[in-house]
């Protein structure tokens, strides 16, 4: 089973009781303290998948807390703190932290940050078969190692983007996607775009990849869109 768990180090019970909320609500197993001290403990014992670390900790700072678990684990860090000094973020990065946010922040922000550096982590996984960046249809195949697409066994001139948002598409047939969704997932949390983005790169999608008898990028009216395979 995958490891869904969340470790939330912060000494604002309020602050961990809204980011738990938020977190619970997408699946996420999370598990709160409120010091650095016993932050490293709950590290050890419950093994997480991600860590959102308070800057600012009774007991043992977030930095030491940061250094001490980059010696045990690569696992995603990021910071949430109400410092905004670039000082306080180059140590944070330097230590390991993967991402920063400042307080007051968005939950559903923070949300978002979490998801990105899950999947971050999840792709510099050095036991990830290559072929997981690898998906083949008749006539189509689409390499995402080398960010080559083969239409009828001739190069297709396509951008990363529509690279990517066509791999990840055939890497989930049949299956329905909104627009919403596949901006976060393809443009992730720091793109500042609307979901014409998205419509767009299908529209270009189309043109360059058109629809095959066995399959074919589909529209579903009101929803989003799919990658529907003919049985």
């Amino acid at each position: 089973m995958e490891n869904n768990k969340i470790l939330i180090v912060d000494d604002d019970p309020n602050i961990c009781e809204v980011v738990k909320l938020y977190l619970n609500k997408e699946g996420y197993n999370t598990i709160t303290v409120h010091d650095g001290s016993n932050g490293i403990q709950a590290f050890k014992e419950h093994k997480p998948a991600l860590l959102v670390l308070d800057l600012m900790l009774p007991e043992i700072s977030g930095l030491d807390v940061c250094r001490e678990i980059r010696k045990l684990s690569d696992l995603p860090i990021i910071m949430l703190t109400a410092k905004d000094d670039l000082v306080d973020k180059i140590v944070g990065f330097e230590l390991g932290a993967d991402d920063y946010v400042v307080k007051p922040f968005e939950p559903k922000e923070l949300v978002v940050r979490v998801k990105a550096a899950l999947r971050r982590s999840k792709l510099n996984d050095p036991d990830t078969e290559i072929n997981d960046k690898f998906i083949a249809y008749t006539d189509l195949s689409i390499d995402l190692t080398s960010y080559k697409v083969l239409l009828m066994g001739k190069p297709v001139e396509l951008s990363p983007k529509e690279i990517e948002l066509l791999f990840f598409l055939a890497s989930n047939p049949n299956r329905v996607f909104t627009r919403e969704y596949l901006l976060e997932r393809i443009w992730d949390y720091n793109y500042m775009g609307n979901t014409r983005t998205v419509d767009e790169h299908i529209k270009r999608l189309r043109k360059k990849v058109p629809d095959h008898q066995e399959w074919m990028i589909a529209t579903v009216w009101g929803v989003g869109y799919k990658f529907e395979v003919k049985d």
